[in-house]
């Protein structure tokens, strides 16, 4: 804190005038999205009004992209008039949803087996683990009502968790769950992975997930599925289908009365599983549904298993989930001040009831709403216990009643009371990691083959990454110039791919040499623009060099979406609204990249360019040198070695999967993109895995033994230089060598 003097003069007594020392303080810093932002003198967009939400310009970038796509499809939904039409549409939604979402794993036996059983007064309880996937071991729970008549089958309802570390444990639920077996239903409860007993980072010592929540243990191993080109949605869907298998092997269990049910995270496991698998009767997503383009404007896009790859870019959002299924019954459950826009529901079942009155079946679809925030009301459940009352064919008293909890030893499964320690077994991480091996067996087989393998990689990676080439490159704008000695430092602007800019300093030596420099710092331009920075290491030698802030970075980023799934400064959740739209950020990025490398052949007129890029900067430097060959030379200090290595590391750094390419290991990785490089020179200096560290020399040595290969094949050995280390004078004096 600090205090503002107040001084008065004869003139002006009545009004208060700031000392020199406040003044200063004042003007000192900005108030930018809540957040104190402190000015320094290398800033360029930081006092221009224009710009004064410039830290969310990334997201602005990819939301307005979003909202053209979301607005062609609704063009495209309001075309629809006929059954016929609309029967279409259901089949492109399948498709589609099969195909962005599996391939599903083969069904294999689910191994189901009663663990335990609890009596109480009118029903009871059977725990039971079965096996998704072979080893891939989930908890659950059936709640099986007393005075079940022999000869008839039973409805059951499949109840999904939301968000809470206990999973259907929580008192929420399992209040819900007592309720439907007072009624009379059979209720299926499984813990998704991530919560309840299926914690799969658990540390012993703590009783917690070394990485946090459910939504941090969803989206942490979501990140390595989505470069492998999966998902968590597809585990966590996967689970519930065979839920579905499980509940169909039970002869109490009326195959035709199957429900399903959850709220929040449970909403969103109840839309993705009923839509998908049409076993399931009658669904109720409750505190979940609403719609793209109202997500985006309020919330943003959430945790890893809330995203589906290419889903907006693919023409599917959230009433799609809903459509599919008609005419089978559906019920939205909503509040007016929940999280997931209340708008956005009341869209959305404006949209879905087309459809249903198409087969002239409205009374199969409605939603019930009440004046709530995120929470289970009274008027919504007994909404929900009178949906499957009527729908599943078992009429009965809709009122919720009170229930009394079963305690934390009778809900108890394994046991430990986590898988991990009492079964071990298969996690989200070791399944990916079987696809990532896979992948990479067929990627090495197309190595064998340079010439054919590369042509196609590019152009894959073009695609994948969203990379758009730069048509025009505008004049920048110019916002001021620092003197130092021997250099002077400029302040630019200049439009980047879409409405946003990216500022950058130019570095201007006195005696100019004929080369140039585009320098990439993952904390952006200012970091290292100090007198002694390393940048003036670069000047001093009389380059030439140009310090951009890429979209994301340094005055244009992060941001404010921040969700649950925003790890160390970087947010996961900027990376899932890419993918929505079948971009990445370092596709963007690397657009600017190359947009900037015709900017500075246009300033200094050089014969040679040099990219240099520090740590997670390497993959956009890496995708622009590889699609453009105006970037003569390519330095990369302390770069992740590959894709494949986040992957392979259990834990890995978060900083770096949003400069990944999702799905990217299926057509290439980061060392075939320096391959194509030759016979560039390339000089990588210190080279980690995937959790930032030098120490696996064994995956570190087989990503580098790949770009080796290629220069090889080019017979452009003598101009690829890896050193170790990534810092320090040897590394400089060995570079500055390289740099002559």
């Amino acid at each position: 804190m600090f205090r503002i003097k107040y001084l008065r003069s004869v003139k002006s007594a009545d009004y208060p005038v700031l000392s020199g020392v406040a003044f200063i303080l004042l003007f000192s810093f900005s108030l930018i999205n809540g957040t104190l932002y402190s000015q320094d003198e290398t800033d360029v967009i930081s006092n221009w009004l224009e710009y004064t939400d410039a830290p969310n310009l990334l997201y602005h970038h990819l939301a307005g992209q979003a909202y053209i796509l979301l607005s062609q499809r609704t063009d495209k939904i309001s075309e629809i008039q006929t059954l016929a039409d609309w029967q279409q549409r259901q089949k492109q939604i399948r498709e589609t949803l099969t195909d962005i979402v599996g391939p599903f794993p083969d069904k294999t036996p689910l191994n189901a087996r009663i663990v335990r059983t609890i009596d109480k007064e009118s029903y009871r309880i059977e725990h039971i683990i079965y096996e998704s996937q072979p080893g891939f071991y989930v908890t659950s729970s059936l709640f099986i009502p007393d005075g079940i008549r022999k000869n008839r089958k039973t409805p059951a309802v499949i109840y999904c968790s939301g968000h809470t570390a206990e999973g259907y444990r929580s008192a929420v639920y399992q209040h819900i769950i007592l309720n439907l077996v007072k009624k009379g239903f059979i209720v299926f409860a499984f813990d998704p992975v991530g919560q309840g007993e299926r914690l799969e980072y658990y540390d012993p010592a703590t009783g917690k997930s070394v990485v946090g929540g459910p939504t941090r243990e969803h989206s942490y191993p979501g990140a390595q599925a989505f470069i492998t080109g999966s998902s968590q949605a597809l585990y966590m869907i996967w689970d519930g289908i065979r839920a579905v298998d499980y509940l169909l092997t039970r002869k109490e269990v009326d195959p035709a009365g199957i429900g399903i049910t959850g709220r929040s995270g449970g909403g969103t496991q109840s839309a993705y599983i009923s839509a998908i698998d049409d076993r399931i009767h009658a669904a109720a997503p409750e505190n979940y549904i609403t719609n793209y383009t109202r997500l985006l404007q309020t919330i943003g896009p959430q945790d890893a298993e809330q995203n589906m790859f290419n889903l907006i870019f693919r023409g599917l959002d959230h009433p799609d989930f809903l459509i599919v299924r008609a005419p089978r019954p559906a019920l939205m459950i909503t509040t007016t001040r929940d999280m997931f826009s209340i708008q956005g529901a009341t869209e959305t079942e404006k949209e879905v009831e087309r459809i249903y009155k198409a087969y002239d079946q409205e009374e199969n679809f409605s939603r019930v709403e009440d004046d709530a925030a995120h929470a289970s009301t009274k008027k919504n459940r007994e909404a929900m216990y009178a949906f499957f009352q009527k729908h599943l064919n078992h009429p009965g008293n809709p009122g919720d009643e009170e229930t009394r909890l079963l305690t934390e030893e009778e809900l108890r499964v394994t046991a430990t009371g986590q898988v991990s320690t009492s079964l071990d077994g298969e996690t989200v991480f070791s399944l990916n990691l079987k696809i990532a091996d896979k992948l990479d067996n067929e990627l090495n087989t197309l190595r064998n083959n340079p010439d054919r393998f590369q042509a196609g990689m590019i152009r894959s990676a073009r695609k994948l990454s969203g990379y758009r080439e730069p048509a025009k490159v505008e004049e920048p704008v110019f916002t001021g110039r620092i003197q130092r000695d021997n250099y002077a430092i400029e302040k630019y602007f200049v439009k980047g791919e879409g409405e946003y800019v990216i500022p950058y300093l130019l570095f201007k030596p006195a005696k100019q040499g004929n080369k140039s420099m585009i320098y990439l710092h993952p904390s952006g331009k200012s970091v290292e623009a100090a007198a002694n920075g390393e940048i003036e290491r670069f000047v001093s030698q009389g380059i030439t060099v140009l310090a951009p802030d890429l979209i994301g970075n340094g005055e244009t980023g992060p941001g404010a979406l921040k969700g649950d799934a925003y790890f160390d400064g970087a947010s996961h959740n900027l990376w899932y609204l890419s993918m929505l739209i079948g971009r990445s950020i370092t596709g963007i990025q690397a657009g600017d990249v190359a947009r900037l490398t015709v900017l500075l052949k246009r300033i200094s007129n050089e014969a040679v360019i040099y990219g240099l890029a520090r740590k997670e900067m390497a993959p956009a430097l890496l995708h622009a040198a590889a699609f453009t060959e105006e970037i003569g030379s390519i330095i990369l200090v302390e770069p992740y070695s590959s894709y494949r290595s986040i992957v392979m590391n259990r834990f890995y750094d978060t900083k770096f999967p949003p400069g990944a390419v999702p799905g990217a290991l299926k057509e290439y990785d980061l060392p075939d993109l320096a391959g194509t490089l030759a016979p560039r020179r390339l000089f990588i200096a210190g080279p980690t895995d995937g959790n930032g560290s030098p120490e696996d020399n064994v995956g570190i040595n087989k990503d580098l033994e790949v770009i080796k290969e290629a220069y090889r094949y080019k017979n452009a050995e003598a101009n690829l230089k890896i050193i170790s280390g990534g810092s320090g004078e040897p590394v400089y004096e060995s570079l500055f060598e390289w740099l002559k």
